[in-house]
């Protein structure tokens, strides 16, 4: 591995690194760049993908909300198990989301034609039309934002952050469902 020690910092996580080196010589920080490059990055990225929702009058979290009702295909239904679960946020949340989106107009909750005791949560006309034109923008926008990488390093990227999102979500020895028990 490269020794950075002595190289100009190319970011703040290089500083932050310069840092722990001068303090802490004994330790191998070099975890901490990837990992505070990707949190960086996401909290940038976030953002950036922020101001384009609003735009359109959404946060991040209704436009999620509405893109999973919309991907998941016509007509654009999901019980709200299946739209908490595919979003990990708690029941509560879910909610408490959904009342605000239904405000807007954007869903409704519709009987569910399979199980009398439970309702269905769809997009409306008003919110399919509204998703339609967000995620076309949305698109254009996370194109501009990784414009800087060549589109063969963005691929490279993208395979790495795979194997890594691979690791970090499969349980290790089962250590993670033992903690859970």
């Amino acid at each position: 591995m490269k020794d950075l020690t002595f190289s100009p910092p190319r970011d703040a996580v290089d500083v932050i690194l310069g840092q722990w080196r001068r303090e802490r010589p004994d330790l191998d920080v070099s975890p901490m760049g990837p990992i505070g490059r990707i949190k960086r990055c996401a909290v940038l990225l976030e953002a950036r993908l922020e101001v384009e929702f609003a735009k359109f009058g959404l946060s991040m979290w209704e436009f999620d909300m509405l893109a999973t009702l919309r991907r998941s295909g016509a007509p654009y239904c999901l019980s709200p198990t299946e739209l908490f679960s595919m979003l990990m946020v708690t029941s509560g949340t879910m909610t408490h989301r959904l009342k605000r989106l239904e405000t807007r107009g954007w869903v409704e909750r519709v009987p569910n034609d399979q199980d009398a005791r439970s309702t269905l949560v769809r997009l409306t006309d008003e919110g399919l039309a509204l998703i339609e034109r967000v995620v076309e923008a949305h698109v254009v926008n996370e194109h501009a934002l990784l414009s800087a990488l060549s589109a063969d390093a963005l691929h490279e990227l993208d395979l790495q952050l795979v194997d890594l999102l691979r690791a970090l979500e499969s349980p290790k020895d089962g250590a993670e469902a033992k903690s859970a028990a």
